[in-house]
């Protein structure tokens, strides 16, 4: 369930307004993020999982339930289906599953990690397609103004040199996912001890829901703020552009 949060997060920012041209792209309440996909259900995994309230298995599924319908409305809301949202979401059906079933919390630590590292891997790996996911995450057209980036590079015959920009840029992605999935594995191996099906377990999963954002998903997040400005900096230096001049006028 953690590693939804940067998936959310990631989502945020790769989607695009091309389908309602004429509306201001939705913003994401971060505030509502917090309650959906961390607040409500720590709450109901560490409060309510006794046998006087909800009892294990109902509390994982009421729960599970408010991520779970956040990132449902999230594809229902951008028209299409985005990557990260649809992974957010299998995320979270992958963790209630295991739960419910009773697997041992070793698989769940191992689904923690896999998800953040797959996304590194396919990070890497598409800077040998011709679809980066650097592009789709932060080079696009719904921030920069690529069409004025691309004729100013040409220009100065600067292409060459801002593709490596963006393999450099690629990396640092990857390496904020490879960051989560250890933080991942390390705060499910570290918390969930209790066997599954009790409610220490369900209490345990709730203490990691709840620290998946200062020790998971904010570290992530910084990277990729750092990577942003990163690029901007190289983008600037290599077009003679300012910043305001490359942005997306809103």
């Amino acid at each position: 369930m953690t590693d939804s949060n940067q998936t959310n997060s990631a989502a945020a920012t790769s989607e695009t307004t091309t389908e309602i041209p004429a509306d201001k792209p939705h913003k994401e309440s971060l505030l509502g993020n917090l309650l959906l996909n961390i607040v409500i259900p720590t709450l109901i995994l560490t409060k309510l999982s006794g046998d006087d309230w909800l009892g294990t298995k109902w509390a994982i599924v009421v729960a599970l339930a408010f991520p779970l319908g956040y990132g449902l409305r999230d594809l229902q809301r951008s028209g299409k289906i985005n990557f990260f949202s649809a992974l957010g979401v299998i995320s979270i059906l992958l963790t209630g599953g295991m739960s419910l079933l009773e697997l041992d919390a070793k698989y769940i630590a191992i689904k923690e990690a896999a998800i953040p590292g797959l996304l590194g891997i396919l990070t890497i790996a598409s800077l040998y397609t011709r679809w980066p996911l650097v592009r789709t995450l932060i080079y696009n057209d719904r921030i920069l103004d690529t069409a004025k980036i691309a004729n100013r590079l040409a220009a100065k015959n600067n292409e060459t040199a801002f593709n490596r920009t963006l393999q450099q840029a690629s990396w640092m992605i990857a390496g904020s996912f490879f960051l989560s999935s250890t933080l991942n594995y390390i705060l499910a191996e570290v918390l969930l001890q209790s066997p599954p099906g009790t409610a220490a377990f369900n209490e345990e999963l709730g203490k990691m829901t709840a620290l998946s954002f200062p020790v998971i998903a904010l570290p992530a997040t910084i990277i990729l703020m750092l990577v942003l400005v990163f690029l901007f900096r190289r983008i600037g230096k290599l077009t003679g552009l300012t910043l305001e001049e490359i942005m997306v006028q809103q």
